[in-house]
């Protein structure tokens, strides 16, 4: 009997633990239901918060896109108005920096009443129907940096061959001749030149290297136009330029006491006298026997003039401001009254480093050669027919 009872008590013992043990677990399943509850309620909420954030995000990056945008139009905006200006101020130079290049003058008329009739009794004969004029720059290109700050360069600008000659200087004696623009290029300095050597030394940057001849000016007692066989190197010919008190061409290059030309007609000289002081006067001379031809006074200044070139048997003055700005064609004067300073454009170089020292066109290219600081440069040029002006 003891023993059943021991072991009913010993019996409903383990069903008591074993229910305090149950209860036990139960609590803890529910302390882990509830902590796993709010997880999920943490983990809801903290994903939400998180796609708010990133719409947020979203919508700040739009607006700094937005932003950005507008900003780059705004500095657009600023950049085309800084051209405007730049234009503008271009222009008012063109007003105000050099003489009107119509300059009615009494004292002009006079002599042009006197001498101007004596010149032109025969209007000029065309040797070409050249009728081209400039209408802009279409391109430029600088091909490298040799010499001094002063010079002239060019290739033959009959076409007879593809040489390069470079007149480093405005009083030397030694021309560097390169094979080939190529060689030309990347020559480093005048490594690659052949040294051509000329009896007297050249005056200014007016030179011209036309048909397998040098011409040169030259000034001792006079100036003199020399003509130098570029094959045989020898002088064939060299004649006193037959004008009296002759003054710098150029404003701007008071080196240059004549400037030789050549276009499609051959060969041109711009000069400048005591007598038309205030402006550029033009010869057409032959480049045979150097005799000249006919003469004309323009009514272009000297005053703040940096070079010119002629094309079509139309002359083109640069123009410049002391401090270098943007060199432009501000006057023109054509032989035979086909363009007038009011019908041409007005037409502006790149900006560069200085200003032009030389400008040499090549009809064969219709290119023009530069030399700016230094810098040999080549500026391609777009045409159209002075008929169409």
């Amino acid at each position: 009997m003891r023993g059943l009872v021991l072991l009913l008590t010993l019996v409903y013992i383990a069903t008591a633990q074993h229910q305090a043990l149950i209860d036990y677990l139960e609590r803890r399943l529910l302390a882990i239901e509830d902590r796993i509850s709010q997880w999920q309620e943490q983990t809801t909420r903290y994903a939400s918060e998180l796609r708010e954030l990133k719409q947020q995000m979203v919508s700040q990056l739009e607006s700094l896109d937005k932003e950005k945008e507008t900003l780059r139009m705004t500095l657009d905006g600023v950049g085309t108005r800084v051209d405007r200006v730049e234009r503008e101020l271009d222009y008012l130079e063109t007003q105000n920096g050099a003489q009107p290049c119509v300059d009615v003058d009494d004292k002009l008329i006079e002599q042009q009443v006197s001498l101007v009739k004596e010149k032109q009794k025969a209007k000029y004969l065309k040797i070409t129907d050249c009728s081209d004029m400039i209408s802009s720059i279409k391109a430029m290109k600088i091909l490298k940096r040799v010499g001094g700050p002063k010079g002239m360069w060019t290739k033959d600008t009959g076409g007879a061959s593809g040489k390069v000659y470079i007149f480093n200087g405005t009083a030397e004696d030694t021309i560097n001749e390169f094979a080939t623009v190529q060689d030309f290029t990347r020559s480093l300095g005048f490594s690659l030149s052949t040294n051509l050597k000329i009896p007297s030394s050249w005056k200014g940057t007016g030179h011209v290297v036309y048909n397998n001849h040098v011409y040169y000016v030259n000034q001792e007692e006079e100036i003199m136009v020399v003509k130098f066989d570029t094959r045989n190197k020898s002088v064939t010919d060299s004649v006193v330029f037959p004008v009296q008190d002759h003054v710098s061409v150029y404003g701007l290059n008071p080196e240059t006491v004549m400037d030789l030309a050549v276009d499609e007609e051959g060969l041109w000289v711009i000069y400048a006298t005591r007598q038309n002081e205030r402006h550029i006067s033009l010869a057409k001379m032959d480049s045979n026997s150097l005799d000249i031809e006919q003469m004309w006074d323009t009514n272009c200044p000297r005053e703040n003039a940096e070079t010119a070139f002629v094309i079509c048997g139309t002359l083109y003055v640069v123009y410049n401001t002391k401090q270098p700005g943007r060199s432009r064609v501000q006057c023109v004067f054509d032989v035979n009254d086909l363009v007038t300073n009011e019908e041409a454009p007005l037409v502006y170089f790149p900006k560069r480093y200085g200003f032009h020292s030389s400008l040499k066109y090549n009809p064969q290219e219709q290119l023009l050669y530069a030399w700016d600081d230094g810098y040999q440069i080549l500026y391609k040029l777009s045409m159209k027919k002075k008929l169409e002006i």
